[in-house]
């Protein structure tokens, strides 16, 4: 058995549904529920979604209702001509505590009194400059405690 539909039939309802005809009952649901939407809207600052009358609410409520197109507002525009620059050239602010931001930076040079031999490393990556004192000339005293310690 195949779920093919008889040639000529369709599963699209083309035909419109009847309108139902408004009894006075119903027209009192209407009455009582637009004045709650009213009343809703007007909570919620929404005053733009009110209805002016229950005919309009009924018609929103059945698929029927078309809103009322508001004026088109157009742009303001100006008459005069465009305020524009007179002069081309302005001349950029100069200060007068001016500093130079971007002047190549001096090297750095030890001054100090005291001669440095070279750097050792202690433990792992911990770096110690090794320094000649005034009995060590050599800063070789200093070398063989450094490298005892690292042993040790």
């Amino acid at each position: 058995m195949t779920m093919h539909l008889a040639r000529g039939l369709t599963t699209l309802n083309t035909t419109k549904r009847k309108k139902k005809k408004l009894t006075d009952k119903k027209i009192e649901e209407y009455t009582v529920k637009w004045k709650q939407h009213n009343k809703e809207m007007r909570r919620k600052h929404l005053h733009s979604h009110q209805f002016d009358t229950v005919q309009d609410y009924i018609a929103y409520c059945r698929g029927e209702y078309k809103p009322k197109s508001k004026p088109v507002i157009a742009p303001l525009r100006s008459t005069s001509t465009p305020i524009a620059r007179e002069s081309d050239k302005i001349p950029s602010y100069v200060s007068k505590n001016t500093f130079a931001p971007c002047t190549k930076k001096e090297p750095l040079q030890y001054t100090g009194e005291r001669r440095l031999i070279g750097i050792a490393t202690m433990h792992k990556s911990n770096m110690v400059p090794v320094f000649a004192d005034d009995d060590d000339k050599t800063g070789k005293k200093q070398a063989t405690e450094i490298a005892q310690m690292r042993r040790n």
